[in-house]
Parts: C-alpha cells; structure tokens; sequence
C-alpha cells in the first residue's frame, strides 16, 4: 500500500508543482480519484494525506480537497516588534482581533509572574490572507495596561494596535523562546493544518525596567512560510574594543 500511496501522492504533486493543479481548485471527489487509481479508499486518503502534511492540499469538510495557495511569508523580527509580511497593494492579508478579560492561571501566571486569578486582558490574534488562515497569536498584558478600546475590524497590520505599544512603561527586557512543534487539535483547527505539520512557535515575554512582566505573548506560525530574524548589535569603543 505504501508504494501506490507513494506513487498516487507523487502524481498529485507534479501536477500541483507545474501548475496543472492550480491554487484553489478543488480535486476529483475521493471515489473518483480512487477509481481513476485503481485503489482503495483508504489508500487514496493516505497519499492525500500526505500532500495535506505537506500543505500542498487542503480537505475542507463538506467541500472537498483543494489545492492549497501559496502563502506570503511572514518574518518575526526579534526584539518585541510584530511580525511583518510583504503586505502588497492587493491588500490580501488582513488581522482580526477579539479581545477578552480572562484571569492569570497555570503556566500563564507563570509567565505573567503574577499570583493566579490576576486580571489581564488577552488579544487573540488571527491573520488570514484572503479566506486562508496565515498565523495565530495569543497575547496578554495586565489589564491596567490594556487600551480602552480595541477595534475587531480586520486590518492590514499583524499584531495588536499600536495603542498597546504606547500604553507601556519604558522595557528593560525581551525575552523570546523559539520552537517547532507539532499543532494542538485547536492550532491545527484554526490554522486548517494537518496534524502533522509542523508549526513555528515564539513564546515572548516582556519586563519593564520595575521588572514588572508587561506583555506575555505567544504566536504560531505555519512552518512553510515563517522565518524568525534576531540581530545582536555590538557596540564598540573609540579604541575598537568590544563592549
């Protein structure tokens, strides 16, 4: 079986890779796949997954398999700056914030260094390049800190508004933790990933010069089109000693 898995998924990707199979098109039903392969159902859906694991295709419930679009790259910049993406006059991607009150607990007290049940506000982050999810981030500050008013209207920036940025007192320390992973059922849900796909995660935590925890935030990316970029600046003294 592994070898006509193998061979039916190898078919399908040439066809998407030189453009036969275009974006968004939608694939033959699966019995009629299965038919014009000469194979069972169950070994269709295995090659189909593993284009799905690859991100080449897409099974949405009730429609069927479609090929999945290219999506732009995102690149998370170091330092406590939001991700960017080439946001071109298409004007394709577009962010989506809901916001909540919620209470510091677990690992999230954790990282807040504040005692549980402390008030905080959570961001919950979605950006979606036309109908396609592009990346996700969860992101809390302690509720004094929170802008008034936050607008849900999608918009073309990733990240909370600037508002957040402004509402801070001057930073002492950013502290980033970058991982691969395989996605939670509900990041894989969100994101529409196979549930072996690989998804890049920054855990962000940021101290103030009080040594006060002002912003925990966490963000997932799909790993095919995320890149994350740290840059150490060395300064360097009149006598071209290193500091």
């Amino acid at each position: 079986m592994s070898s006509r898995r193998d061979a039916i998924a190898g078919d399908l990707r040439s066809q998407i890779v030189t453009g036969r199979l275009k974006a968004d098109e939608r694939l033959p039903p699966e019995p009629d796949l299965a038919a014009r392969y000469s194979v069972s159902l169950p070994t269709l859906r295995s090659a189909l997954a593993v284009l799905q694991g690859e991100g080449l295709i897409e099974k949405v419930h009730g429609r069927g398999n479609f090929v999945r679009r290219t999506l732009r790259r995102i690149t998370y910049v170091g330092g406590g700056r939001c991700p960017n993406a080439d946001t071109s006059a298409d004007g394709a991607l577009r962010v989506t914030v809901h916001t909540a009150k919620t209470r510091a607990r677990g690992q999230l007290a954790v990282l807040m260094n504040v005692p549980a049940r402390s008030p905080l506000t959570e961001f919950i982050c979605l950006a979606q390049e036309r109908e396609l999810p592009h990346s996700l981030a969860r992101i809390y500050v302690p509720r004094d800190l929170a802008p008034a008013a936050v607008s849900e209207e999608p918009t073309p920036r990733l990240g909370v508004p600037v508002d957040l940025g402004n509402l801070r007192p001057p930073l002492a320390e950013v502290q980033e933790k970058v991982a691969v992973r395989l996605p939670t059922d509900e990041e894989a849900s969100i994101l529409r990933l196979g549930s072996a796909r690989a998804v890049l995660t920054i855990t962000r935590v940021i101290t103030d010069t009080a040594g006060r925890v002002v912003e925990a935030a966490s963000w997932v990316f799909p790993g095919d089109h995320a890149d994350a970029v740290f840059t150490t600046r060395h300064q360097i003294d009149d006598k071209g000693t290193e500091e």
